[in-house]
């Protein structure tokens, strides 16, 4: 199999998970040609690496079996070791079931990933998606994820507990924040054709990630639309270090320039990355990936690595 460079692989919400054992990368992402509503979903693929630069694949790690729910809009498969598996956590959407994000599980990265959870965990009367892990102080695992379009005009990012065994959620969700509430946050390029209806402002959530500064303090990578019309990245702030806030917003875009969905790992090197996808409008994304340093609270890119 000939190894692939990033320009090489369409893949949008790239997420790497580093498996020490194997001195592997594992990237995973939205890997449909066309994931959009109205496209039938297909499954997530996998890719490997063992330099973040060459990459092996794809392989299948998720396939529907038949009677899956999910039919289309099959997005952002996080996937994470927990208590000696493998689970993911990808969105779908159903013929009568508004779109959520379900938990699957493996015995290994490449798979095969089974349904895990009953369905999506997320609330069933909201259309939701981009499911993300954070465990709180007390061992706790939850969920954060995104509330939006098109039930609500404003995209909200909220949290749920889950049960230790990621069967269920274990709670209520909570909401973190709007995420119209970012100073630098716009409606989208589409935003022309609902005004020429007559509709309201749309703002979308996309994509958080959470992560924690030197300090102790929770912040969240998360996407949406700037000024210039480009799809970029922020970071929120939670001025108690806990989920509930209250959360601050840095005044611009942590990446300003057409990409998004990121996230953050550390490397068999000892060095911070981040990934995003690039350019974000379809077709072709390709993964991206960034040495990424703290530097007095906040986050410094270096070039990015060889595509």
């Amino acid at each position: 199999m000939p190894l692939l460079r990033a320009d090489d692989i369409q893949i949008r919400d790239p997420f790497v998970l580093p498996v020490a054992a194997e001195q592997q990368y594992y990237l995973f992402g939205t890997t449909d040609k066309k994931p959009w509503p109205g496209s039938p979903g297909g499954g997530f693929d996998t890719y490997h690496s063992r330099d973040l630069i060459n990459w092996e694949g794809p392989f299948p790690a998720f396939r529907p079996e038949p009677g899956f729910w999910g039919t289309q809009c099959f997005w952002a498969p996080e996937v994470l070791a927990w208590r000696g598996r493998y689970y993911m956590f990808a969105s779908f959407e159903g013929s009568g079931r508004l779109r959520g994000t379900q938990i699957l599980v493996a015995g290994h990265p490449l798979g095969p990933f089974r349904p895990h959870s009953d369905g999506a965990v997320t609330p069933a009367d909201a259309e939701c998606l981009d499911g993300t892990l954070h465990v709180a102080p007390d061992g706790t695992p939850w969920m954060i994820f995104s509330r939006d379009w098109p039930l609500i005009d404003v995209g909200r990012y909220s949290a749920l507990p889950l049960r230790a065994d990621f069967s269920a959620a274990a709670g209520p969700a909570i909401e973190l924040f709007a995420v119209n509430a970012a100073p630098w946050v716009c409606t989208p390029p589409w935003q022309k054709e609902r005004d020429a209806k007559g509709q309201p402002p749309c703002f979308i959530a996309d994509g958080a990630w959470p992560f924690r500064l030197r300090s102790g303090q929770l912040c969240l990578l998360f996407s949406s639309w700037n000024e210039e019309g480009d799809y970029a990245t922020g970071i929120a702030r939670s001025l108690s270090g806990e989920l509930a806030g209250p959360w601050q917003f840095d005044p611009l875009p942590f990446f300003p320039a057409n990409g998004g969905h990121a996230m953050t790992f550390t490397g068999f090197d000892g060095v911070s990355y981040l990934s995003l996808h690039q350019p974000n409008s379809p077709p072709p994304e390709h993964p991206r990936f960034f040495p990424v340093e703290e530097i007095a609270g906040d986050l410094r890119l270096g070039p990015p690595l060889a595509s």
